[in-house]
């Protein structure tokens, strides 16, 4: 793993697709344009999206999310994340724009065996390492079914507020998610091999996945197949595959300008969470300690990187870029686990020249 060389011209550190954190063979070489599942990298890429909108004019941080998504127009809230769910009660604010880029819409992973947690799993909507089994519009009737967890902007869950701002990006004219991505990040920053799916005749470059088991790698998705390339339903809400060139490429977009403005560069890789939101039960323990949370990723608040920002997928994908435009990018197709968590959290700690 070399380092990040300085920017303004974002550059790539990336370990070999395959690779395990220890000295394990990687399965196959790897192809420099091979394709990879970037999971929760998309956040970053839908928030880039979702504020090109906002500098146009198209739509507001803070307009209530109904305006689109009419399922969302009379949530319920529980008084407490862990409370039964016939407690729930009419929320006193609408959800926004501004709630769903910052994990703060009231929906998003439970951290404890609560009703809600179990009812999210019946319905199909709990997050976890398989792609989304539910089509965009069965996946959002389900969710819009269930109880807050908190009311919007007091409180912080991850993830499934960016499936709900994918779902939104689709609604706010007359073209596609993916249509919206494309004219927002896609076409400005040259990103050619990035897409909810692999492109038709280049199944060939998406690489396998794979786990840690005890007797080494086992692979969970193939090569060449799978989800990523024939996905049976609509999933707007769901996550993307990219290249190592096209993530640089939306990296330096985002850094120079060429995708949405300074001012809102800066929004995005500054700390949007209220300290009252920072509950100890938001995410595993000790998240918040020098983290914030912008728009689609976090942010470094304390410590000699603060201001980086990035964020990791759960296929062991991770970016971060540092106060001074330096960037680096990890490509692994293994998920998360202790071992990969460990060689992420080292790549954390190296230092710009």
């Amino acid at each position: 793993m070399s380092q990040p060389a300085p920017c303004p011209e974002p550059s790539v550190s990336s370990g070999m697709p395959h690779r395990s954190p220890s000295a394990e063979t990687p399965p196959t070489a790897q192809r420099p344009d091979a394709v990879f599942r970037i999971q929760s990298m998309t956040k970053v890429v839908t928030a880039a999206a979702a504020l090109r909108l906002v500098q146009d004019g198209v739509i507001a941080l803070d307009d209530p999310v109904a305006t689109w998504l009419p399922e969302l127009g009379a949530p319920r809230v529980l008084p407490h994340p862990d409370a039964p769910l016939e407690d729930a009660r009419p929320a006193r604010r609408p959800i926004t724009v501004r709630h769903l880029l910052t994990n703060t819409s009231g929906y998003g992973m439970m951290t404890s065996d609560s009703p809600l947690r179990t009812a999210m799993v019946d319905a199909g909507v709990e997050a976890g390492a398989e792609p989304v089994p539910l089509g965009a519009q069965d996946w959002l009737d389900a969710l819009a079914a269930l109880p807050l967890a908190f009311e919007p902007g007091e409180g912080w869950r991850y993830h499934h507020s960016f499936g709900l701002l994918g779902i939104l990006l689709g609604r706010v004219d007359a073209r596609t998610t993916e249509e919206v991505l494309q004219a927002t990040v896609f076409d400005p920053a040259g990103m050619t091999d990035t897409g909810f799916t692999v492109q038709s005749g280049e199944e060939q470059r998406l690489v396998a996945a794979y786990r840690h088991s005890p007797e080494g790698l086992v692979e969970t998705a193939p090569a060449a197949a799978g989800f990523f390339v024939a996905p049976p339903y609509d999933v707007s809400h769901s996550e993307l595959v990219s290249t190592a060139a096209d993530f640089q490429a939306f990296l330096r977009a985002l850094w120079d300008g060429r995708l949405i403005d300074r001012a809102l560069v800066d929004e995005l890789r500054g700390d949007q969470i209220p300290a009252a939101a920072k509950a100890d039960d938001s995410f595993f323990p000790g998240f918040w300690k020098d983290t914030g949370w912008g728009y689609g990723v976090s942010v470094v608040t304390g410590g000699e990187h603060r201001g980086r920002f990035g964020w990791s997928g759960g296929l062991g994908t991770d970016f971060f870029v540092d106060a001074d435009g330096t960037s680096c990018i990890v490509l692994t197709q293994v998920e998360l686990d202790d071992r990969v968590f460990g060689m992420l959290g080292e790549l954390q700690d190296v230092t710009s020249p």
